[in-house]
C-alpha cells in the first residue's frame, strides 16, 4: 500500500555560471569511497510575501561510477500551486568538456500518479542524459514559483551514503522584519546574516564534506548528515491563512481546513445507528464502524490544489466509495461522531525509519493521516486506508512515533502505540522426520502476533497464490526444499494474530556417511549475520525491531542411532538481547528449544566490539550440528 498526503518534492535549480568540472580538481579525500561528488549547489529561497515564494536551485554532480548513476537524473514536481520554469542543463566529460545540453524534447513531463491516484494536478518533469562513460558531470538549473509559504524547502546537501560534497550553499531571503524560524541538524555553524532596509539574507554553506560510509545498524542517514529546516510563523496555502509558530497553531489551521467536512447524509446516519444503537461496548462500536468503512470504501488518492492537505468531505467519500488517507480518516471520524464517540484526525509521518516531528520546530513534514479514538484507559488507533487491517493496530508503518492530533483547540503532539518484544512474537512448533536416506519431512505450526504477523498478512491479502508459493519456497533458509501445503488463519484485534501451517519436504537435509548421520537441528530460525571487526566504528548502534522468537523442534530419526557429538546448551543475556537454546536426545527423537528476545534499543559506537561477539555467538549456536552414529549389530 502506498499512501500519499502531499507531494512537494523540491529538486529545483537556477542559472549556472561557467565552471571548471575537470575531475582532477576534486580533492582525493572527496573521491575516496564515494560514488558521486556534488561539485556545487545553490538553493535560494526568496520569500516575497505570504502567498509568493520563489525557489531557485542550481547544482552540479560528478558521477564516479555506476553506483552514482541515480544522482544523474533530474526530477522535480509542479502543480497548480507550484509553477516550474524551463529546465536547462549540461553534460560534461571527465576533463570538464561540455558534451551535450538539455533539449526540450528530451524532458519527460508526466503525471505523478502512483497507481492509487485517480485525480492529481501534481506533475513531474524528468531528464536524464543516460551517460555511462565514467566519470562524468551533470549540471541542472530551474526556478519554481510557489503560491504560498506553507511548505518551505529544507536543505539536504548530502544526498546519500558514499556521496561527498565539494560545495553547497543554502540562501534564504526574507522581507525585512520577517520572522524566519530555522533548525540546523549536524551543522554547528550559525548562518551568515545580511540585513538591508528591504531584505534579510541567511546563508549556510558546506564545503569539502567526505561521504558517509555505511555501518551496520547505524541510525537513519537523515539523523547523521547536515541539514537545515526553515519554517514561517504566518503563512498562506491557497486562499487559507494560518500560523505555525506552535503545534497548537498548526493544528488550528488543519482544523480550519477540515471544518464542515464531516456532514453525513441521512441514509448513512441511519446505518450508523442501526449498527451501534443496540451495542453497549464502546470498543465493539468502534470495530463495527471501522469494518463498515472497510467494506464500503477503498483507498484512491485524489489531490487537487490544496487537496494535498485538505480532505474531501464525507459525502464525497460516500458517493464515490473511495478516498485518500485524509478523506477516509475524516469520514471515519464522522461515523464515530454520529455514534456519539469522540474521535480525532491525526497527521503522521508514516513509513519505516521516518523522522519524528520536533517538539521545538513546528513544520508540515507529514505524509499520512490516521484516526484516533481517545479513551480514559485505552486509546484506539485506526488505519483508514486498509480494507484488511485490524481495528486498533498500527504496526511498523505508523506505530512508535510522534504524530499531531487535531482537536478543537488546535494540534497536540501524541505518541502512537509502541509494540514491545512480548507483543511481537513468532512461536513455532516443528515436528520433523528424517528417513534412512537423510530426507526431511516437516510439519510447521507458527503463531505470529503484532508486527511479526505483518509479512504473513501481506501474503494473505496482497499476494496471489502463485506469489505466496514463490515466497514460501525461497524464504525458509533450507538449501533445497518444497512447501507442499500451506494454510493461514487470522484473528483480528488490537494485537492481531496469524496462524500459519506448512508441510515441507527437504531432500537430503541430513548427511549420512557410513554409520554417521549429520544434521543441523535448528531448522528455520537461524542467525546468518557475521559482523566484521571494526575498531573505527563512528556511529551509534540502533535496533528498530523488538521481538520474541520461540522454536520448539522435535525431529524423529531412524532407529538405532546414538549421539556422538551434541552441541552444548547456551544461555546468554546481554545488553543486545536474550538467547537460549537447549538440546535433548532420547529414544529416536531430538528435541531443541530455541528462544531469542530482542528489544528496540540504541548503544554508543564503543559497544560495537561486544556486538560482534554477540552475533558470532548467535551464528555459532544457531548453526551447530549434531552427529549421530548407528549402533553396531
Amino acid at each position: 500500500m502506498r499512501i500519499v498526503l502531499f507531494c512537494v518534492q523540491l529538486m529545483l535549480v537556477t542559472a549556472v555560471a561557467a565552471q571548471d568540472y575537470n575531475i582532477g580538481n576534486i580533492p582525493d579525500s572527496l573521491k575516496r569511497n564515494s560514488n558521486a561528488v556534488k561539485r556545487l549547489e545553490e538553493l535560494r529561497v526568496t520569500i516575497k510575501a505570504l502567498d509568493k515564494v520563489v525557489i531557485k536551485h542550481r547544482y552540479a554532480i560528478t558521477i564516479l561510477n555506476e553506483n552514482g548513476d541515480e544522482f544523474a537524473e533530474y526530477s522535480n514536481s509542479y502543480s497548480s500551486l507550484e509553477g516550474l520554469s524551463d529546465i536547462s542543463g549540461n553534460l560534461y566529460d571527465a576533463a570538464g568538456k561540455k558534451i551535450k545540453s538539455v533539449k526540450r524534447k528530451d524532458i519527460q513531463d508526466e503525471s505523478s500518479s502512483d497507481g492509487y491516484s485517480l485525480m492529481l494536478d501534481d506533475r513531474i518533469k524528468r531528464h536524464n542524459f543516460h551517460n555511462r562513460q565514467y566519470p562524468y558531470t551533470v549540471e541542472y538549473e530551474d526556478e519554481q514559483q510557489v503560491k504560498g509559504s506553507y511548505f518551505l524547502p529544507a536543505w539536504h546537501p548530502v544526498a546519500d551514503e558514499e556521496f561527498s560534497v565539494e560545495q553547497s550553499r543554502y540562501i534564504v531571503e526574507t522581507p525585512a522584519g520577517y520572522k524566519l524560524r530555522y533548525k540546523a541538524l549536524n551543522f554547528p555553524a550559525k548562518p551568515a546574516v545580511q540585513e538591508t532596509a528591504q531584505l534579510t539574507t541567511y546563508t549556510w554553506e558546506l564545503k569539502n564534506y567526505t561521504g558517509l560510509q555505511s555501518e551496520r545498524f547505524q541510525p537513519a542517514m537523515n539523523t547523521l548528515v547536515p541539514s537545515v529546516y526553515i519554517g514561517p510563523d504566518d503563512f498562506m496555502l491557497g486562499n487559507y491563512k494560518g500560523n505555525m509558530s506552535t503545534w497548537q497553531g498548526f493544528g488550528k489551521f488543519q482544523a480550519e481546513l477540515n471544518k464542515g467536512r464531516d456532514q453525513l447524509p441521512d441514509n448513512i446516519r441511519q446505518e450508523v445507528h442501526k449498527l451501534t444503537d443496540g451495542v453497549s461496548d464502546r470498543a465493539e462500536k468502534i470495530r463495527l464502524l471501522y469494518e463498515f468503512l472497510q467494506r464500503n470504501t477503498r483507498y484512491v488518492s485524489v489531490q487537487l490544489g490544496v487537496g494535498g492537505w485538505q480532505p474531501f468531505d464525507a459525502k464525497y467519500v460516500i458517493a464515490n466509495k473511495y478516498g485518500d488517507c485524509k478523506a477516509l480518516s475524516n469520514y471515519m471520524v464522522s461515523l464515530l461522531k454520529e455514534a456519539g464517540i469522540k474521535a480525532n484526525y491525526v497527521i503522521v509521518n508514516a513509513g519505516r525509519g521516518s523522522r519524528n516531528p520536533r517538539e521545538d520546530f513546528p513544520a508540515p513534514y507529514f505524509n499520512h493521516v490516521i484516526a484516533c479514538v481517545p479513551g480514559d484507559r485505552d486509546t484506539t488507533w485506526l488505519e483508514c486506508t486498509s480494507q484488511t487491517e485490524s481495528a486498533g493496530f498500527m504496526g511498523t508503518f505508523t506505530g512508535d512515533r510522534k504524530a499531531l492530533l487535531i482537536d478543537d483547540d488546535g494540534g497536540h503532539l501524541v505518541s502512537t502505540p509502541r509494540y514491545l518484544a512480548g507483543q511481537n512474537t513468532q512461536v513455532r512448533r516443528i515436528k520433523a522426520v528424517v528417513d534412512g536416506e537423510g530426507n526431511l519431512s516437516v510439519d510447521v505450526n507458527t503463531r505470529f502476533t503484532g508486527t511479526q504477523q505483518e509479512e504473513a498478512d501481506r501474503l494473505i491479502h496482497h499476494k496471489t497464490q502463485e506469489e505466496r508459493e514463490k515466497y514460501l519456497n525461497s524464504s525458509l533458509g533450507l538449501a533445497t526444499y518444497k512447501v507442499d501445503k500451506f494454510d493461514y488463519k487470522q484473528v483480528k484485534g488490537a494485537l492481531p494474530v496469524i496462524d500459519e501451517y506448512l508441510h515441507i519436504s527437504a531432500p537430503n537435509y541430513a548427511t549420512i556417511s557410513g554409520r554417521r548421520l549429520f544434521l543441523t537441528p535448528n531448522l528455520f530460525t537461524r542467525s546468518t549475520l557475521r559482523l566484521a571487526a571494526d575498531s573505527g566504528r563512528k556511529y551509534p548502534i540502533e535496533f528498530l525491531d523488538a521481538f520474541t522468537h520461540v522454536d520448539s523442534i522435535f525431529i524423529d530419526i531412524p532407529a538405532g542411532y546414538i549421539t556422538e557429538s551434541m552441541p552444548k546448551n547456551v544461555a546468554v543475556t546481554t545488553e543486545f538481547g536474550q538467547y537460549r537454546i537447549d538440546y535433548k536426545f532420547a529414544g529416536n527423537q531430538i528435541e531443541v528449544v530455541r528462544t531469542r528476545i530482542m528489544n528496540r534499543s540504541s548503544f554508543p559506537a564503543a559497544y560495537y566490539p561486544e556486538l560482534v561477539k554477540y552475533f558470532d555467538m548467535l551464528y555459532k549456536a544457531d548453526n551447530s550440528r549434531i552427529v549421530l552414529v548407528k549402533k553396531e549389530g
